[in-house]
């Protein structure tokens, strides 16, 4: 169960992630993340020391959340084992990608694309909660392609950890242009690429 602790300070980041997937890290001042949050200042930063603690805990609630929705779609080593085939499993992770990037709804964008560049030259600590999630994301895809490997749904010469980086770079540079473009040509084009690679035996 939550302590008040804990319920108060996830507000606070739910509060400023709303506004961050929009305009940036940024280009959101403190001010409208205590707005957004309803809370004074004084509150902030009891559970905060900083704007730049408060990205880094943010990008570290948001990789948390993210990694237990992928297990949940993937469903790696599950009791009792999954009766969906790895393949099906990883397609829908990836329809699912094709579809929350190609909406017009900011707060279901990902984070990473929105920020990484961002955070990346002006944070190391965010820069760094954020490279740590994208490899905890890789390590679950590789785990998942395995899998697919073992249970027949996949073919038995890809290798799971370099497949897994391939297609998480693929599907971040098409988000990425989809979103340049406002068009989702590259995330359709992501999709037959990722069909292709994980073709059935």
């Amino acid at each position: 169960m939550r302590t008040t602790y804990d319920t108060t300070k996830r507000h606070i980041l739910d509060a400023g992630q709303k506004i961050i997937a929009v305009k940036g890290f940024s280009g959101v001042g403190l001010s409208e993340i205590l707005s957004a949050a309803a809370i004074p200042k004084g509150s902030f930063y009891h559970y905060f020391g900083s704007k730049e603690q408060y990205g880094r805990a943010l990008m570290e609630q948001y990789v948390d959340d993210y990694l237990q929705a992928l297990d949940q779609v993937l469903q790696i080593g599950a009791r009792p084992p999954a009766a969906e085939p790895a393949r099906e499993r990883l397609l829908r992770y990836w329809s699912n990608w094709r579809e929350t990037q190609a909406g017009g709804e900011a707060m279901d964008k990902c984070l990473v694309v929105k920020l990484s560049a961002e955070v990346a030259d002006l944070s190391d600590d965010m820069r760094l909660a954020l490279c740590a999630g994208t490899q905890q994301v890789m390590a679950r895809l590789a785990d998942c392609i395995a899998e697919g490997i073992a249970d027949g749904s996949l073919q038995v010469g890809l290798e799971p950890q370099k497949t897994a980086q391939m297609l998480y770079q693929l599907w971040l540079g098409a988000s990425l242009l989809a979103k340049l473009q406002r068009d989702r040509s590259p995330l359709e084009n992501a999709m037959e690429i990722t069909l292709s690679v994980l073709a059935s035996p």
